[in-house]
């Protein structure tokens, strides 16, 4: 049990850094584009997905850890219901919530 805890926290943890790496580097890398998603709302289709492979405990658990992570790392974003658009970010901090 104490493992499975873990083993849902550190792929929570990996969506996180993939999350905010893709905010503070691949969204500059690509220039800002106002047309991309932001990226909470990867999260919520992975949650979503997470959901439906529950049957597959592996697979589910996997799915909705990291979309739950990728979330956390957007959440300013949703709070404010940003969709689509562009950041206007002009330095990048990585340890933070977006």
């Amino acid at each position: 049990m104490i493992l499975q805890i873990l083993f849902f926290l550190a792929l929570v943890f990996i969506g996180y850094v993939i999350g905010r790496w893709s905010d503070s580097y691949l969204n500059i890398w690509m220039g800002d584009p106002f047309w991309a998603p932001h990226h909470w709302i990867y999260g919520i289709i992975l949650i979503i997905a997470g959901l439906f492979f529950l049957e597959d405990y592996f697979l589910g658990i996997f799915l909705f850890s990291l979309g739950l992570g990728h979330f956390i790392s957007d959440l300013n974003d949703f709070m404010d219901l940003k969709v689509f658009g562009s950041d206007g970010k002009d330095k990048m901090r990585f340890w933070d919530v977006d």
